[in-house]
């Protein structure tokens, strides 16, 4: 997937002020449109402009691109970095008259085909009623944003003090990032992709209208023990080349402690065993699953090396047997 300069596409620099981006945007937009440019490339042109105008005049999501950087190479294999938006709050802002169906792959990576557009209307972000005249009071747009917990957190519960990101438009007419930090209490079983609502953190109210709600979306760090798989966990468990054959008791990892396993004879790589709920917890549990990788001792003295060639000699044994060949 190619990454996209959208301040290139545009034609204006990185610390553009959004007037300016409006004024570049406006330009080609009607050098581009498909109904008056006779160029060959015209509509792709106009739907490059249109995205990059997407990104660059919200100034929530151009601050989210602006954390990218600008080293990316063109025409690389641009993969989002891990947890790239995380503890950056958005608030939606619609789209322009772009098609979305029409938006690159890149833009999805990063934003996904709604593009954040999860808040309020236009009218009710600025307090007018639905005809249209100023109203008194309206309530505060939600916010929306994506925090990485521990797996542990989801076994146990937590509370954190994260820290959010949000920008808004200085004087300069260009956006800038706020911090704030938040304690965040997070519940026993909760699981990637559910949200957690806290009230009246979104955006104030306008008027006396009440603050919007700011939803955080749970996604869970890299583990180097285990791996999910919706209320499931999975761990790969190392064993010897005799545990898997003759069978054997031992201790393994999970999140809410250590088990006693028993490894059943002839055992063979990737066999699963089953701890039936003792996954993530919940009313109906999830399961953890434990799956077994036969691991090789090194040969790296003679000691060791004769215990091969003495093992080799004591089993009739020849692992390609089964595609018809005899060595």
């Amino acid at each position: 997937m190619e990454y996209k300069d959208y301040y290139q596409l545009l034609g204006v620099k990185r610390d553009a002020n959004q007037d300016e981006i409006k004024r570049s945007y406006r330009k080609l937009a009607r050098k581009y449109h498909p109904d008056v440019s006779k160029e060959d490339d015209a509509e792709e042109k106009f739907k490059e402009v249109n995205e990059a105008y997407e990104v660059l005049k919200d100034p929530e999501k151009r601050a989210a691109y602006d954390q990218l950087g600008a080293n990316w190479q063109q025409g690389q294999d641009f993969r989002p970095p891990p947890n790239w938006d995380q503890g950056f709050e958005f608030h939606g802002g619609g789209f322009t008259s772009a098609d979305a169906a029409d938006f690159s792959d890149f833009f999805e990576s990063l934003f996904g085909r709604g593009g954040f557009s999860h808040g309020q209307s236009y009218g009710q972000q600025y307090g007018q009623s639905s005809t249209g005249h100023a109203g008194f009071r309206s309530q505060g747009k939600d916010s929306h944003s994506k925090v990485a917990i521990d797996l542990e957190d989801a076994y146990q519960g937590a509370t954190h003090a994260l820290t959010f990101r949000h920008s808004e438009l200085g004087s300069d007419g260009r956006p800038h990032v706020k911090e704030r930090t938040l304690k965040v209490r997070i519940p026993k079983g909760v699981q990637q992709g559910q949200q957690i609502r806290l009230s009246g953190q979104g955006s104030p109210g306008i008027g006396q209208g009440k603050p919007g709600d700011l939803y955080l979306e749970i996604t869970f760090k890299p583990h180097t023990l285990y791996r999910v798989e919706g209320k499931d966990v999975y761990m790969d468990l190392p064993i010897s080349p005799w545990e898997a054959a003759l069978g054997a008791s031992l201790t393994a990892p999970t999140p809410a402690g250590s088990v006693n396993l028993k490894i059943p004879p002839h055992s063979s790589t990737g066999k699963k065993l089953r701890l039936k709920g003792r996954g993530i917890p919940a009313k109906d549990p999830g399961d953890f699953y434990v799956v077994l990788q036969i691991a090789l001792p090194p040969a790296e003295t003679e000691a060791a090396k004769k215990a091969y060639r003495d093992f080799q000699q004591a089993m009739d044994f020849n692992p390609r047997e089964k595609l018809g060949v005899s060595s």
